[in-house]
């Protein structure tokens, strides 16, 4: 069983540098091994279960450039037991000319007996940088 980590914020940290290392049992350690976790990456099905989420960043991290990950608009709310952050996920790829629009990201961290750890990671596009029929449907329908 993984240590977990003394605040949300260091769980936080661990959770996109092992995302910009590629470094998967990293990653793995910063997750609640929980059959209730939960991730969502950007345009992607949810995946729930500790096997499906680990799969996931595997297949990720295979042959793909390193990226470097900056937060910005960071909106944080903690209890004892859980935390909920919400940020935009500014990812940059060396070599690319382009900027990419940002991520959004809602992180949610449980206190275990060993620290803190993931339960959620749910990231999506934009929507306002994103012209998207779809979009605008969902706005209407939710």
């Amino acid at each position: 069983m993984g240590k977990g980590f003394p605040t949300a914020q260091d769980a936080e940290a661990a959770f996109y540098e092992a995302f910009e290392t590629g470094d998967l049992e990293a990653m793995m350690n910063v997750w609640a091994e929980d059959e209730e976790i939960v991730c969502v990456h950007p345009g992607e099905a949810r995946l729930v279960g500790y096997e499906q989420v680990r799969r996931s960043y595997a297949e990720m991290f295979k042959d793909r450039p390193r990226p470097q990950v900056h937060l910005g608009n960071q909106v944080c709310v903690q209890g004892v037991l859980l935390a909920v952050h919400s940020v935009y996920e500014h990812i940059l790829v060396a070599g690319e000319t382009k900027a990419r629009p940002p991520i959004l990201a809602t992180n949610v961290y449980t206190r275990t007996g060993t620290g803190w750890r993931m339960l959620m990671h749910h990231a999506s596009a934009d929507p306002v940088r994103r012209a998207d029929p779809l979009v605008e449907m969902l706005k209407i329908l939710h």
